[in-house]
């Protein structure tokens, strides 16, 4: 015995199987496979009388369990499954047990044509075996390739056989049952077959895990406008800033599903006024409608840089009563395209225009657009007195189709002025998220639409659901140029924030093309920085052009604006002296005492000629002390803080997240809808996130 095993442990290699044999392997499984689909109806494996281990499912069937409920855990129980797992365990090791695969053994060995070619297996005793494997080396020896036509029928049977596996994204279909190897390593693929063998390599685009098959994550495709942080500007040689108002609040609201979602926001993304915007304060307001909004400036130093100082300009809408705003005339343009068919988008957007329809007048009216693939009316206009018809109609929204979203935009209008109410409210409200990939699709041709059509008295707003295909940048621009405004609802707590706690400012303008100016004096300012509002910038003339377009205040808005100003001789300042500046000009003690003049202008919601309102900041609206600051001016400061921390600006590198936690907090005052409560959980998760 000993004899014999120190011979099989001297024993070479086995041979390989030529490519002949695994083509005729191959061809015999393809016809097995074939010959089980066709006699897919006939049973499988043996009846239960001839199967020894058929004993284990007799004694653990239902019957078994339920009427004899003791033999579970019993003594008798254990010594049946002993010898049964033996029993098991030897039929294994011989081979006996039934086939429960779907591939008829009998059939492919019977089978007249490919057979099976058979590996003789020499004897480990006598020299002759030895003789014998070296002659099947040589015969297994690879051959030259041959054409399709001189090739053997098995091989063109093996290359059928990968032609059945057809694939979708990746994924195998359908396959055959592959050939056994007697050699180790990859088979290589006969030259028929090199050509179809190939895609199989690719990665499937769904991977099998151990939870099961997940889909692969998708690229987000979301877009947002790429805009250059504003600068630090010298006062000697550009004194003067002009932007528009924005009063919408889609940012912040994208930078929280961001963070909520584990992982910083996109730096395009973070638009720090929007942030700073999002919250209510509590600003001195207008007495009466003729006196639109009020101004408010306030200077403090700034936490982040003890060598300059931060210039909040405050503007507070004056505040309409319910029962004074006017009627409106809504026309609710819906996306219903196939990118919305996500818990996210449509039935979101639904819920929320649920909440806003709850909101309206008896004297209001609605109408409902929906597109993809066209243009749909599905509501007339409608009074809202009807409550359950128009909440009918946006209950029995269903998505699918491309997005038509010029024609939509204008169907909308159509019925906008169809149902026109002069003196009153007439706005489109376009819901979707963003993706306009049929008709006008470029920005800049859906702007020459909207601006078109606002000439009429019909403004728009925008509300953006969804993620991964959210073209936020066009839905900026439609809002701009539409003389409405823009807002992103992640959540049913937002659609309540946006559409019904703050209806009058969404819907009621008390104000247009709101532009404002600030003049620096180089006497006391060096350099001056506004925060945020990139995408809001004007030319300096373009102030007291009223062909302009600019930012519009609704019912109750509160516009904060901020910059951080560098005193004359502080250490901070950035630009060195001009050497050949022009000289400063002599100018009185009273205008030397000041620091800047604000200049607004603004129309009225039906009315094309400006008007201006001017603040002269001195040194009366400064506070000494950062800590002394208005407890609204303070909470401000801290957002303005941590939007430019997520954006990346330079002058908040080295200032620490719990600064600006510990500034917020002890700002947060009365907060009844814990929207600052909700800022600070913000600040802790940036915190945890951010490894720059």
């Amino acid at each position: 015995m000993t004899d014999e095993f120190d011979q099989l442990g001297n024993l070479p290699p086995a041979p390989r199987a030529s490519s002949t044999a695994r083509a005729r392997a191959l061809a015999a499984a393809m016809q097995a496979f074939d010959e089980t689909e066709k006699n897919a109806a006939r049973s499988k494996g043996s009846s239960w009388w001839r199967r020894q281990n058929s004993v284990l499912n007799r004694i653990w069937s239902t019957p078994m369990v339920t009427q004899h409920r003791y033999l579970a855990g019993s003594a008798l129980a254990t010594m049946l499954i002993i010898p049964a797992a033996a029993l098991l365990t030897f039929e294994l090791t011989r081979g006996n047990l039934p086939n429960s695969g779907q591939v008829n053994l009998p059939q492919v060995l019977d089978a007249p044509k490919p057979t099976l070619e058979k590996v003789p297996v020499p004897s480990i005793a006598t020299p002759a075996a030895q003789r014998q494997r070296e002659a099947d080396r040589k015969t297994d020896a690879p051959q030259p390739a041959q054409s399709p036509k001189q090739s053997d029928p098995s091989v063109a049977d093996g290359a059928r056989l990968l032609n059945r596996q057809e694939t979708a994204g990746g994924a195998v279909k359908r396959s055959g049952a592959p050939a056994a190897s007697t050699a180790p390593g990859p088979m290589p693929a006969p030259p028929a077959m090199a050509e179809r063998a190939a895609p199989l390599a690719v990665a499937p685009r769904y991977a099998p895990t151990e939870h099961g098959i997940l889909p692969p994550l998708e690229e987000s495709r979301d877009r947002f406008a790429n805009a250059q942080t504003n600068p630090v500007k010298s006062v000697a040689t550009d004194p003067v800033s002009t932007f528009s108002v924005d009063v919408d609040t889609a940012s912040y609201a994208l930078v929280r599903r961001a963070l909520m979602e584990g992982r910083l926001p996109d730096p395009d993304s973070v638009r720090v006024e929007e942030m700073i915007n999002y919250f209510p304060y509590d600003w001195p307001r207008p007495q009466t409608v003729d006196e639109p909004f009020r101004t408010t400036v306030t200077v403090t130093p700034t936490p982040w840089n003890t060598g300059t100082r931060l210039m909040h300009v405050a503007i507070k809408g004056f505040e309409t009563a319910p029962a004074s705003q006017p009627a409106a005339n809504l026309v609710f343009l819906i996306d219903v395209s196939g990118s919305m068919n996500a818990p996210d988008k449509l039935p979101l957007l639904k819920s929320a225009f649920r909440l806003l329809v709850g909101k309206l007048k008896p004297e209001d009216k609605v109408s409902i657009v929906t597109y993809a693939g066209d243009a749909g009316t599905v509501l007339e206009p409608t009074s809202a007195r009807e409550r359950d018809r128009i909440l009918a109609a946006i209950d029995n929204l269903r998505p699918g189709g491309s997005t038509a979203g010029a024609e939509g935009i204008d169907a909308a209008y159509r019925l906008a002025r169809q149902a026109f109410i002069q003196g009153g409210v007439n706005r489109v409200m376009l819901a979707t998220d963003g993706d306009f990939n049929v008709g006008a699709s470029s920005d800049e041709e859906l702007k020459r639409i909207i601006e078109q059509r606002r000439k009429d008295g019909i403004f728009l707003s925008v509300l953006g659901f969804g993620k991964g295909n959210l073209n936020d940048s066009l839905m900026q621009t439609l809002a701009q140029n539409g003389n409405g405004t823009a807002a992103y609802i992640d959540t049913l707590a937002e659609a309540q924030k946006s559409l019904v706690d703050e209806a009058g400012s969404t819907l009621f303008p008390i104000a247009k093309d709101v532009k404002i100016q600030v003049e620096f004096n180089p006497q006391q300012i060096s350099e001056y920085r506004l925060v945020g509002y990139e995408t809001r910038a004007l030319k300096r003339e373009d102030f007291n052009n009223d062909r302009v377009d600019a930012g519009d205040i609704g019912s109750g808005h509160a516009v904060t604006a901020i910059y951080e100003v560098t005193p004359k001789g502080s250490a901070s300042a950035l630009n060195e002296p001009l050497r050949y500046g022009p000289a400063a000009p002599s100018a009185p003690v009273a205008i030397s005492d000041e620091m800047a003049f604000v200049k607004i202008r603004y129309k009225q919601p039906d009315g094309d000629t400006s008007k201006l309102i001017t603040t002269v900041v001195t040194e009366m609206n400064a506070v000494r002390d950062f800590s002394a600051a208005p407890q609204d001016v303070r909470f401000a400061t801290a957002v303005a803080a941590f939007g430019q921390k997520l954006r990346g600006a330079d002058a908040l590198d080295a200032y620490p997240y719990r600064l600006i936690l510990d500034m917020a907090r002890n700002a947060r005052g009365e907060d009844a809808f814990g929207y600052r409560g909700g800022f600070l959980d913000l600040v802790r998760l940036a915190e945890t996130l951010d490894r720059r």
